[in-house]
């Protein structure tokens, strides 16, 4: 009975001194996390291995994305560019005969909208040098129409407007393409890429389906 009484105690110190070094290991590696801040894991590239780098580290290796002239002139050019598309797709419901137009019209502004509010966004977090447009040159982007191709498409009714509505927005998002593509080779704002690349995605899809509908 002794013995097992002196095992019991034996047995209960160890597990008491185990717990103790455990709490105290704890609490050392809470106090390194709180002094240097989480680990961040930096992918290697192809065929080499991650590395472990602390946040400050992390921080001095982040690209630097800062907005150029490409990504500020994309931005504000677009979204004129944007809102021309919604000029033109507001007639639609009215004036387009066939349904398959005026769902595309539909669906224009549905993803157009929200795009020009983004960009407004990023413009506001983001203020362009001079505070101003640049003087960028909006009638002369690539597939703008022309003031007197709105006053004929406002003026178009049924069939003639399907026809002259599918010809505009088609070279309108051709010229979106452009402008897109000139945002991606000459930009720096990653935010902006994306943008870009979701313009490509989006309009590249409605051009392929206008022409099916012409």
């Amino acid at each position: 009975m002794d013995m097992a009484k002196g095992f019991l105690r034996g047995f209960t110190g160890a597990v008491a001194a185990a717990l103790f070094v455990l709490g105290l290991t704890a609490c050392q590696d809470e106090d390194r996390k709180d002094a240097s801040g989480p680990a961040v894991i930096a992918p290697g590239k192809p065929g080499e291995k991650s590395r472990t780098l602390s946040p400050e580290q992390a921080a001095r290796e982040r690209p630097d994305d800062s907005p150029n002239a490409a990504d500020f002139g994309y931005v504000q050019g677009m979204i004129e560019h944007h809102r021309q598309a919604l000029t033109m797709s507001a007639l639609a419901p009215e004036r387009a005969s066939a349904d398959p137009v005026k769902r595309l019209a539909e669906r224009i502004a549905a993803a157009q909208k929200p795009e020009i509010g983004a960009m407004e966004g990023w413009l506001q977090k983001h203020p362009a040098p001079g505070g101003g447009a640049g003087g960028h040159n909006h009638a002369g982007m690539p597939g703008m129409a022309t003031e007197a191709q709105l006053a004929e498409l406002r003026a178009a009714k049924g069939e003639a407007f399907d026809r002259l509505f599918l010809r505009l927005m088609i070279a309108h998002h051709e010229g979106a393409l452009k402008m897109a593509g000139e945002a991606l080779s000459g930009g720096n704002n990653v935010a902006v890429e994306e943008m870009a690349n979701d313009v490509v995605a989006q309009q590249s899809a409605e051009i392929h389906r206008m022409r099916g509908m012409g």
